[in-house]
């Protein structure tokens, strides 16, 4: 099993910058691909960018290319989407994920563990 804890979303203006975490527990979390998709208002959910368990996997959405990183610090068992010039479709809420083994995952139903989600507000 694998809890995960998203943290780091907010308010913030049009070009500005957040950076989210997503905080895993268990002890193999280095084995794990990771992925953040997203969620706006009366959308469907939707990927963003994902990070293969090897850690030098990583593919982003068209949308955000570009603009977000993903990486992950496996000591801290925390995996970071640094999102800069933040546009107002940005807004959502932001999820992270977590899949045993995978790399390149870009479908929902291809990780089994989710965090709650954090919010992200990007005013124009």
């Amino acid at each position: 099993q694998v809890h995960l804890v998203e943290s780091g979303g907010g308010l913030v203006q049009a070009g500005g910058s957040l950076r989210l975490s997503c905080a895993a527990s268990g002890r193999t979390f280095s084995s794990y691909a990771m992925g953040w998709f997203r969620q706006a208002p009366g959308k469907e959910r939707e990927f963003v960018a994902t990070l293969g368990w090897t850690g030098v996997d990583t593919y982003y959405a068209d949308s955000v290319k570009g603009r977000v990183t993903i990486s992950r610090d496996n000591a801290k068992n925390t995996v970071y989407l640094q999102m800069n010039n933040l546009k107002p479709e940005d807004t959502a809420v932001y999820y992270c994920a977590a899949q045993y083994h995978g790399i390149k995952l870009v479908r929902q139903y291809e990780y089994d563990y989710w965090g709650q989600g954090t919010q992200v507000t990007v005013s124009s």
